[in-house]
């Protein structure tokens, strides 16, 4: 008996242990340092910061359900009510969007960009990969509706993390926008995290996934299985293009392709030919941009004809 009890007692340490290292890494993931995002962006040439700073902006605090405050960024060179959020990937800040503000701004949308919780300059205390940053997300949009009124054209693009955030309001909060950009988002938490078990650490999903879930119920009130774009996208009636590298081996291509197939209504995808995870932009610059502007023409202003604007 005292044998069966020790081994019981050992067994609910070694999953408790494994429970608090799997959660620590999702909450906690480490996240790039402001100044590493800045200078790569730079010497990438897709920041130019004395051009940045020209341009006519504000920062902003937009207060969070969950009690921080979320930094933004509005960009506004252009005379138009024509805007785009962006919303970045995870271990990123609001500085890798400036790559996307400066693609959209090109083409009469004014951009507001934004720090996610627990990233750049913004609160919050976990990284929970969508669950309570679409609550975050849904926050922003409303500021800047409140602020600009609600007959603005408005468009979201999303990377990664960003997108599948993006995609769990549209799909579970308010499909808030006139369209969408996700680019290489998860399908399904629940399988992206089994696919990475399996490939950072040959780890068999079944056993390790509940124990992990157990424990993120408990210290961050949600589950793995809450967070699943793929099981809302049906709700999203404006228009989604999709993105991802067909070379992606972090999020795989076949979880867009699989949210293209699921989305209902007008719809478009993108198979970047070349890159990794979050490279479809940096590696096919002249391609992706080809297929926003079709994306732009077909699905946006047809319907939402555009104004005139000044460029920056």
């Amino acid at each position: 008996m005292r044998k069966a009890f020790r081994f019981l007692f050992s067994f609910l340490i070694f999953l408790s242990s494994i429970g608090v290292y799997f959660t620590n890494r999702l909450m906690y993931m480490k996240k790039k340092e402001d100044t590493f995002i800045f200078e790569r962006e730079k010497k990438a040439g897709r920041l130019n910061p004395s051009e940045y700073e020209k341009l006519p902006k504000r920062e902003i605090m937009i207060a969070s359900p969950f009690g921080y405050f979320i930094k933004a960024v509005l960009v506004e060179p252009c005379f138009t009510n024509h805007y785009m959020i962006i919303s970045h990937g995870v271990t990123e800040n609001k500085i890798n969007s400036i790559k996307y503000m400066n693609l959209f701004l090109e083409r009469g949308f004014n951009v507001l960009i934004y720090d996610h919780r627990r990233h750049g300059e913004s609160g919050g205390k976990t990284t929970s990969f969508g669950h309570y940053e679409k609550f975050d997300l849904k926050a922003v949009v409303d500021w800047l509706k409140s602020e600009k009124g609600p007959d603005i054209l408005l468009g979201i693009h999303g990377e990664s993390m960003g997108a599948a955030t993006m995609l769990l309001y549209a799909g579970m909060l308010e499909d808030g926008a006139n369209f969408y950009i996700a680019d290489c988002p998860f399908s399904d938490f629940k399988e992206q995290l089994a696919y990475r078990l399996k490939t950072e650490f040959k780890l068999p999903s079944k056993l390790f996934l509940p124990v992990a879930d157990l424990f993120l119920r408990l210290r961050d009130q949600y589950s793995i299985e809450e967070v699943s774009p793929i099981s809302v996208i049906e709700n999203i009636k404006n228009p989604i293009l999709f993105i991802h590298s067909k070379k992606d081996d972090f999020i795989l291509s076949s979880m867009t392709e699989a949210l293209y197939e699921r989305k209902k209504g007008p719809k478009k995808l993108f198979m970047a030919a070349n890159g990794v995870h979050a490279q479809s932009f940096n590696e096919n610059k002249e391609e992706y941009e080809k297929m926003i502007d079709e994306f732009l023409k077909n699905y946006v202003h047809k319907k939402y004809p555009t104004t005139e604007y000044l460029s920056f």
